[in-house]
């Protein structure tokens, strides 16, 4: 039986796109049931409409304080009762309550390899270091910052001259072959999290 999994994104959404071909092409076995979107005027909504991918906007700015809009999300998440959730580009960090409630079930990735460089802008955190080797990294979400279970990671060289968005350009173009590989993996019952540890069966 095919998984379901829904999206998470705040912007272009150019990894949700990468998991869109990836499930049209059969690479995935799932299907998509929803969009999550905080940012009404993000790009990835475009992508969901084309895919007849249903979208539900839970726009931040209209919310009082962070805790009623994450139980607003918690909310949404719960009713879509979906096999993972998948966190492409989305831009706020989730509240204990919301990663509590999917152990195991949500998936992220990282323009880094972690655990160097996490947080925002890393690709420039990597290029100020100066560092020889970044990447990207795709990780099960725990309550730390980008500090869950390790999935899949992939090496790209900093090359001399880099700045922040060639760097991010050559990460990006792994990013959307590593998330879509992690996510088949997931929905072929592949991962196991032992303690720290993703085993790929």
């Amino acid at each position: 039986m095919k998984k379901r999994i829904a999206v998470l994104a705040s912007g272009r959404g150019s990894n949700f796109q990468a998991v869109i071909d990836a499930i049209q092409s059969g690479k995935i076995p799932a299907e998509c049931a929803a969009l999550i979107t905080d940012n009404p005027k993000a790009y990835a909504i475009e992508r969901a409409k084309k895919a007849a991918i249903p979208v539900r906007i839970i726009d931040y700015a209209t919310f009082p304080s962070r805790e009623v809009y994450e139980k607003a999300l918690l909310s949404s998440m719960q009713e879509l009762d979906v096999d993972l959730y998948i966190l492409a580009g989305y831009m706020r960090i989730l509240g204990a309550g919301i990663v509590r409630s999917f152990p195991g079930k949500m998936m992220n990735i990282h323009p880094a390899l972690l655990p160097s460089f996490t947080g925002l802008h890393a690709q420039r955190q990597a290029v100020d270091y100066g560092v020889k080797v970044s990447g990207c990294t795709v990780h099960f979400v725990d309550e730390s910052l980008d500090g869950g279970p390790i999935i899949l990671q992939h090496a790209v060289p900093v090359i001399e001259g880099d700045d922040e968005d060639s760097l991010a350009n050559r990460i990006l173009e792994y990013e959307h072959v590593c998330f879509p590989e992690a996510i088949r993996l997931f929905c072929e019952d592949r991962l196991e999290i032992v303690g720290r540890h993703v085993r790929v069966r």
